[in-house]
């Protein structure tokens, strides 16, 4: 497994100090989330240029990532255009002072690099192995994977939608897929990633590989995702009773504030 990790790590490592030091340039950390789906269109270009047999399990996950990792970073460049350095990002250049520079690069950018890497391990793993007919596992791997593109790619969308219209600036949505889960693009990139781990399963030593779902999930729902983002909210009482109603990250109906469900 070392050996299919380590050039995707060379590949990451060097493609996140380019990008560390175009933010250093343009004063703006904002653009490695735009690096973060640009990250795994890179792996997916680098393990298919290793992989010459171009087998149909490896054609699939590879397109898979790449539809994926373009339409996120477009998504977050159309999102950022013109706007200042996002909340996250300006906090922590205002509360690292002298020592940001380093920061930066070490918390920032080659901590999302490694990230990066151990989620996008199925990849190199899928298409370093022999080629065997599709089966059970890539079906129902492709079909996790397109019920979370679905989630992240809508709920994007409409959000997006929300924000343009003038009558909602202050509020937050609660329509669509926002009104079963307060977070359905994250939990759709979490799904995605486990759809992406399904398929590994049918090639030997996939099975090895569930640190990269887990990885994935994990950080957007207690680390880098929800936590961070709900926390600019959490003295609001709009957004305390929309918490109070709708689940943090899995879909599911909204409810009456007085029950209590995990989320």
């Amino acid at each position: 497994m070392f050996e299919l990790l380590l050039p995707t790590a060379i590949a990451v490592g060097a493609a996140m100090t380019l990008l560390f030091c175009l933010a250093l340039v343009l004063k703006d950390n904002s653009i490695v989330d735009i690096g973060w789906g640009l990250g795994f269109v890179l792996v997916a270009g680098l393990s298919a240029v290793q992989d010459p047999g171009f087998e149909p399990r490896h054609i699939l996950a590879t397109f898979l990532v790449l539809v994926w990792g373009v339409r996120l970073a477009v998504h977050i460049f159309r999102r950022n255009r013109k706007r200042v350095e996002d909340f996250r990002y300006a906090a922590w250049r205002e509360r690292w002072g002298r020592w940001f520079v380093l920061r930066s690069y070490f918390q920032i950018f080659m901590l999302q690099g490694l990230f990066l890497v151990l989620i996008s391990a199925p990849l190199p793993r899928i298409n370093s192995a022999p080629g065997r007919p599709l089966g059970p596992w890539d079906v129902a791997g492709v079909l996790l994977w397109l019920v979370g593109f679905l989630f992240e790619s809508v709920g994007d969308a409409q959000l997006a939608r929300f924000k343009k219209d003038p009558a909602n600036k202050g509020k937050f949505i609660r329509t669509g897929l926002w009104n079963y889960s307060r977070h359905p693009n994250y939990f759709g990139e979490a799904l995605m990633w486990w759809g992406i781990y399904v398929i590994a399963l049918a090639v030997p030593g996939g099975g090895i590989l569930v640190f990269s779902p887990l990885t994935i999930t994990l950080l957007l729902r207690f680390v880098s995702g929800v936590p961070l983002l709900e926390k600019k909210y959490r003295d609001r009482p709009e957004f305390r009773d929309y918490a109070r109603r709708t689940n943090a990250f899995i879909p599911w109906l909204p409810r009456h504030p007085r029950t209590t469900k995990p989320s």
